[in-house]
């Protein structure tokens, strides 16, 4: 044997992959690994917490995922590595967001050598059942022979449409073995496909049938490229159809700017049922669409008829029973839609449709609007400010969002284009800022890179604050703005949503951030630099001044709710 082992194989085929950076926080049953990669040019990026290695690889690989549309070469794909059971246990809160959001990631832990755990070693547990209900495919490599293959498909199942999480479990004995092997070529990627013909027949032959279609767009669509929200376009002009975004849309599946574009869904059971009101309704790459909690009545009537289309054959039919049911890549079908209802519409009926759209944008869009302003007698900046201030004062930037109950100001007032704006699509806090830091690493990546900013909520940041010592550590170049009310608003909106009444009515246990935490001097004590913000005049300045900073720059702003 040549001394050439498991782990010298896994990094082998992470560098022929096209993979350049390991996120991950090691331990004893990963040193093998360490040790290899120390003589690879990849570059091992340290968290101080498992879950921000999770979320850092998640918001790089949502990030170089549109990289990836524009370049082929570029290898999407965002790579952890763990510590057996307790950092696995770790990381399983931005597993879980990961899942959600669609983010093609590859996992790997470390464990103990097979034949020693029936000594039930501390730090020992099934990785696999830890991990498989978050994960397309959850596996371990039981035999170093098996390792190439093993691998490679792990690769191949995170970036195959669905994309998502994969798991594969790294024994200490399986990456100390000395091997023979080599790594496999990862061979072509699949699209989601083309659709079944005859239902696409029968969906364009709905869409021409329709009085008033409506079109709810999902992030699916963002997710196949920006082709894809192009052909959304085509085929809402096609159709005159009104346009939504889905329930907790968090990437942009079609230009807000459009005319025919009306609103995000929000997760109100009443707004959705009004929104989605229509004879016939094309979900189109649509994974959310529901309400928080559970609604009294059916969100679409029962007499809707429902067109559905999806690169994820469980999203059809699923929720909604689907009169026309596609499963292919979003774009490929709403191109071959578009193709076969352009001329069976009259312009006159086209027309017609077109008008309605914009009766019902008119009537909706100062209701929806109102939905992400905050009027109050507080010398704070409402959330509607600092979102308007902040797109005067850097218009062009990449946007990671986890501001809970301001994301709804920044979505209705700030009018993205494609690939400009990802979000916590899953929900768990704790999401957004490893996300930032890693969607700014993959940034730097590219000839022209973009400013990010992270928009985080002040119960967001304050899950892992410390994912600014990676950022600082590795020079990362990022602005955070915090939306900082000192509370889980959320959980107080919930409250009066479940419960009724008053705001005076409750005592919100548990969800005043009292007594506030030094936000600046937090961020600085990781090596960032932090401001406080606390008059609304000074956020402009404040925001340009940090995205001009090559450097990890906190701004924590005052708002009111």
């Amino acid at each position: 044997m040549s001394g050439y082992t498991g782990a010298d194989l896994f990094v082998d085929a992470l560098e022929q992959y096209g993979v350049t950076h390991v996120f991950g926080n090691p331990g004893t049953t990963e040193l093998p690994i360490m040790n290899a990669l120390a003589e690879s040019d990849l570059e091992y990026v340290l968290a101080l917490h498992e879950d921000i290695a999770v979320g850092m690889a998640a918001g790089y690989a949502q990030t170089r995922r549109y990289h990836s549309h524009h370049d082929p070469a570029v290898m999407p794909a965002g790579v952890v590595n763990l510590h057996t059971t307790p950092g696995v246990a770790h990381g399983i809160g931005n597993l879980y967001n990961a899942k959600v959001t669609g983010a093609p990631i590859v996992i790997t832990a470390g464990n103990h050598s097979t034949d020693f755990r029936t000594r039930e070693p501390i730090l020992s547990g099934d990785l696999e059942a830890m991990t498989d209900q978050f994960c397309k495919w959850s596996d371990e490599v039981l035999d170093v022979r098996a390792l190439p293959m093993q691998l490679r498909r792990a690769f191949r199942v995170a970036l195959t449409p669905p994309t998502g999480p994969v798991f594969l479990g790294l024994p200490l004995d399986v990456t100390l073995a000395e091997t023979d092997s080599v790594p496999e070529r990862l061979g072509a990627i699949p699209t989601g496909g083309s659709g079944d013909r005859a239902q696409i027949d029968h969906a364009a032959d709905l869409l021409v049938e329709a009085d008033g279609p409506v079109m709810v767009v999902g992030d699916h669509i963002a997710r196949a490229g920006e082709d894809a929200v192009q052909a959304a376009v085509d085929l809402a002009e096609a159709t005159g159809a009104r346009v939504h975004g889905e329930i907790l849309a968090c990437e942009i599946d079609f230009p807000t700017g459009h005319d025919q574009w009306v609103s995000y869904i929000p997760p109100d059971e009443t707004i959705a049922r009004t929104l989605m009101s229509t004879d016939t309704l094309m979900l189109v790459g649509c994974s959310t669409n529901t309400t928080l909690t559970r609604h009294e009545g059916e969100l679409v009537d029962r007499d809707t008829t429902i067109i559905q289309v999806s690169d994820d054959a469980w999203e059809v039919g699923k929720i909604e029973p689907a009169d026309a049911a596609i499963i292919g890549d979003p774009g490929a079908v709403m191109t071959a839609l578009a193709d076969r209802v352009r001329d069976r519409i009259s312009d006159d009926e086209r027309d017609t449709r077109l008008e309605d759209v914009a009766t019902f944008k008119t009537m909706a869009e100062q209701q929806m609007r109102a939905m992400g302003e905050d009027e109050a007698d507080d010398p704070r900046a409402s959330k509607a400010e600092l979102v308007d201030t902040m797109r005067e004062a850097v218009p062009d930037v990449y946007i990671v969002d986890e501001g809970v109950t301001a994301k709804y100001a920044m979505l209705t007032r700030w009018p993205f284009e494609p690939e400009q704006y990802v979000s916590n699509k899953g929900g768990g806090l704790g999401y957004g800022l490893p996300a930032a830091i890693g969607a700014a690493m993959a940034e730097s990546m590219v000839d022209e890179p973009r400013d990010v900013v992270g928009f985080i909520g002040d119960g967001s940041y304050l899950y892992y604050p410390h994912s600014l010592y990676t950022a600082a550590r590795y020079d990362v170049d990022l602005a955070v703005v915090i939306p900082d009310n000192r509370n889980y608003r959320i959980l107080k909106d919930n409250t009066l949503s479940l419960f009724g009444g008053e705001e005076g009515d409750y005592e919100f246990v548990g969800m005043d951030i009292d007594p506030p935490v030094d936000i600046p001097a937090n961020a600085e004590s990781h090596g960032a630099t932090g401001r406080l913000i606390e008059d609304p005049a000074e956020i402009g300045s404040a925001v340009t001044a940090a995205v001009q900073d090559d450097a990890p720059v906190v701004l924590d702003v005052l708002v009111h709710d």
